[in-house]
């Protein structure tokens, strides 16, 4: 297949919130030009700021020939899924892919995401995410099993081009026709501006897309390399605490959406094998004074107890007071209102309440997607 003459067209969205990460999304959009397969549009879609919005919209009056970089606004209340819903119901590709704001792509994200697509089956690619640390080198107690937690791929997933149950969102992409078929990401879970740092949405609407399309194939493509931004209040200790346990209440969430076997099945892997992995190996470097060993192996089992003790948490609060996200199929912009509505234009809710919010409470992690 010739990059430039291939048939596929993606369209790529990169979700924004802040001026404060100006050059971030700028240097975000060059690395989506720079593509050997080159983009049909990037969609950029900004999450209730006007001021971020105007300056996005003149900073990309001009077009250019080959590439259409667009400025949305998010069309849906406040938050990550919302925004993405905004982006798939504008896009014109064939496939869309999320890039996140404070991330740059290697130039052949987009040609490695292509060639899986080969496969009619395949519904969704995700890749492989590397940090890059603000500090210029990973702190000496952060274990890469945890890389989930600054949004990057971790130690634990399989190299090379795997089938899995779920895709992270800020390295992926999908077939758009997955979104008719399952609807978009739903909104009551997930990143919202600066409140705690939720996740699970890319879990649940995958999980949701493999019930919707029993012979889908999601794929994750190590070669489709991104560098994601680590800000120096993420290399800290506090900040791995809040997330892990923010990862816990999201677990809750989805699991109580789609059933602990079908929410949890990655959770467990990840929980027998590769954490206990991960002690011995923090403990085993300890013994040869090798430099971060015991903090790693003591990051692990915190992480473990405060995300498990997240999950917990939530699940008592639904099995209490109930909780409720919604998700809806989304119209394509040419075709009515951008969002994720049903044919009557009301949002589609499933209100989660009752009894159905009893589920083990398993030790839980990793979904990513960092804001």
């Amino acid at each position: 297949m010739n990059d430039r003459t291939s048939p596929y067209g993606f369209s790529v969205v990169i979700c924004v919130y802040t001026e404060d990460r100006w050059e971030d999304i700028l240097a975000a959009v060059d690395s989506v030009r720079k593509q050997s397969l080159p983009a049909l549009e990037t969609l950029l879609v900004v999450d209730h700021n006007e001021r971020l919005l105007t300056r996005l919209t003149e900073e990309y009056a001009e077009p250019r020939p080959t590439e259409e970089v667009r400025v949305l606004a998010n069309a849906g209340p406040r938050g990550l899924s919302a925004g993405r819903n905004t982006g798939i119901a504008a896009a014109r590709g064939e496939f869309v892919a999320f890039l996140d704001d404070d991330a740059v792509a290697e130039r052949d994200w987009l040609h490695h995401f292509a060639t899986a697509y080969d496969d009619p089956r395949v519904m969704a690619v995700g890749g492989r995410t590397l940090p890059a640390w603000a500090s210029g080198r990973r702190p000496a107690w952060f274990p890469e099993e945890f890389d989930w937690v600054v949004g990057c791929t971790y130690r634990g997933l399989p190299p090379g081009r795997v089938r899995v149950r779920n895709v992270l969102g800020g390295n992926a992409s999908f077939r758009r026709t997955a979104f008719d078929a399952a609807g978009g990401f739903a909104t009551g879970i997930g990143r919202d501006g600066d409140r705690r740092p939720l996740g699970g949405e890319e879990t649940e609407l995958c999980i949701r897309l493999s019930k919707a399309v029993p012979e889908a194939v999601l794929l994750i493509d190590d070669r489709a390399v991104i560098h994601h931004k680590v800000p120096p209040v993420r290399e800290r200790f506090a900040y791995f605490r809040t997330r892990v346990y923010a990862e816990g209440l999201s677990k809750a969430l989805v699991a109580r959406s789609v059933g602990a076997q079908k929410g949890l099945e990655s959770e467990r892997r990840y929980t027998t094998r590769v954490l206990p992995a991960g002690v011995l190996r923090g403990m085993r470097d300890a013994l040869r004074g090798r430099s971060g060993g015991a903090g790693r192996a003591g990051a692990i089992v915190t992480g473990v107890t405060v995300a498990a003790g997240g999950y917990a948490l939530g699940t008592l609060r639904a099995r209490r007071h109930g909780t409720a996200f919604s998700w809806g199929p989304i119209e394509r912009a040419g075709d009515g209102t951008a969002g994720a509505t049903d044919t009557t234009g009301t949002a589609l809710t499933r209100a989660l309440v009752g009894d159905a919010a009893a589920r083990p409470a398993d030790a839980v992690a990793s979904d990513g997607g960092a804001r």
